[in-house]
């Protein structure tokens, strides 16, 4: 009879749940983007989803270099990214537009005063409630991934990149579709595209940081905690609807200012958050030295992203790919078992969670030190035994 493979700790395999939602969402997509291809021609349409789509890979790479200490699964993070390209924008399109009739029938509104009004009151409340659905089953089925505000970040920003990769088509597609197509599209690219990538994101980040804050504690509070973190995702949305739409160009600029303002701040929590994890490195591991799995050394390459890099580098250089993974896992391993160490402090783990998870860890950090190219007794970064 074979053993448990120890690296089912990682949660690195995608399940059937996880694999159903992402079908849902890639269908949800193709609707949404069916709808855009009906309100243009289908060259326009493909012009509005190549320019959306542009940008997306390097706002992806500047969302994951914040998660180099302990990266999220990918599985999880293609399942936040798909549902705001796919799910969040249909819902909220359909409903927001049905808004938009009520509020032009029922309050008598010109069509671009209640476009207005749906903006700055309506689609926040509707944007941020789909959005920060997901974040809501991270923290209902997948409590274990959050370890702190970073993680909030990291899923409210791929959310918020696929809600706006989507929406951006239907923006573009109406840009083209207008009397001044091309003067029209460039000023809207700018503004969407290149001046405010990060709106979405950032607005959805107020309710990741709550979740995560919440996945750490236990009690009521943790329902107040997520509200006040999705009141604060809705009134930054709304707020910068309202300024773009009331304010002109220096609302506009105020609108920026705002957000630049928030953008610093998340990057000081994610900076606070991540020497956090290196005290829990410090804190936890050294007294696993006894199991000959890591020495004080290991643990100080552990602490700095760019000793862990050196360390990546050095075994991809002389194990190849095999040593690359072996190292990776390695160092996931060990941040995760310090992290764990935490959750149980907290009581957010029970006892047998925390021992089954702790062995799970430990094999791991064993089998990938034993697939180190590295001789006998020689340190994890390589060189002969008392070469450092």
């Amino acid at each position: 009879m074979t053993s448990r493979d120890p690296r089912w700790v990682f949660r690195e395999r995608p399940s059937v749940g996880l694999i159903i939602g992402l079908v849902v969402a890639g269908l949800c997509a193709l609707v949404s983007f069916s709808f855009d291809l009906l309100d243009g021609q289908p060259v326009q349409f493909f012009i509005a989803l190549i320019l959306a789509i542009a940008p997306v890979p390097l706002l992806l790479a500047a969302v994951l270099g914040l998660d180099r200490m302990e990266p999220e699964p990918r599985s999880n993070l293609l399942f936040a990214f798909a549902w705001g390209a796919g799910i969040a924008v249909l819902v909220a399109g359909v409903i927001n537009s049905l808004g938009l009739v009520y509020i032009e029938r029922a309050v008598n509104l010109e069509s671009a005063d209640a476009r207005s009004v749906a903006a700055t009151f309506g689609a926040p409340l509707v944007e941020e409630t789909m959005k920060g659905l997901v974040l809501l089953g991270l923290l209902r089925f997948r409590r274990q991934e959050l370890d702190g505000p970073t993680d909030g970040v990291i899923y409210a920003s791929m959310v918020g990149l696929g809600f706006a990769m989507s929406e951006n088509v239907s923006y573009y597609v109406a840009a083209l579709s207008g009397p001044s197509g091309v003067q029209t599209l460039a000023v809207t690219v700018v503004l969407r595209g290149i001046l405010s990538p990060f709106a979405h994101p950032l607005f959805t980040s107020m309710i990741g940081v709550a979740v995560a804050v919440a996945a750490g504690r236990r009690g009521p509070g943790r329902v107040l905690i997520v509200l006040a973190g999705w009141l604060g995702a809705m009134l930054l949305h709304g707020l910068w609807n309202g300024l773009a739409s009331y304010g002109g160009f220096e609302g506009l600029a105020v609108a920026y200012l705002v957000l630049m303002a928030v953008l610093f701040v998340l990057i000081g929590v994610v900076i606070r958050d991540r020497r956090r994890i290196v005290a829990l490195l410090q804190r936890y591991l050294p007294a696993y030295q006894p199991t000959g799995l890591l020495t004080l050394f290991d643990v100080q390459m552990l602490s700095s992203l760019p000793a862990r890099r050196h360390a990546r580098q050095w075994a991809r250089g002389n194990g190849g790919r095999a040593g690359l993974r072996a190292m990776t896992e390695y160092q996931l391993a060990a941040t995760e078992l310090g992290l764990l160490h935490e959750r149980a402090t907290r009581g957010v783990v029970g006892e047998s969670t925390f021992y089954e998870e702790q062995r799970a860890l430990l094999e791991c950090m064993r089998v990938a030190r034993e697939r180190f190219p590295v001789p006998a007794g020689a340190s994890s970064l390589g060189g002969p035994p008392g070469s450092r």
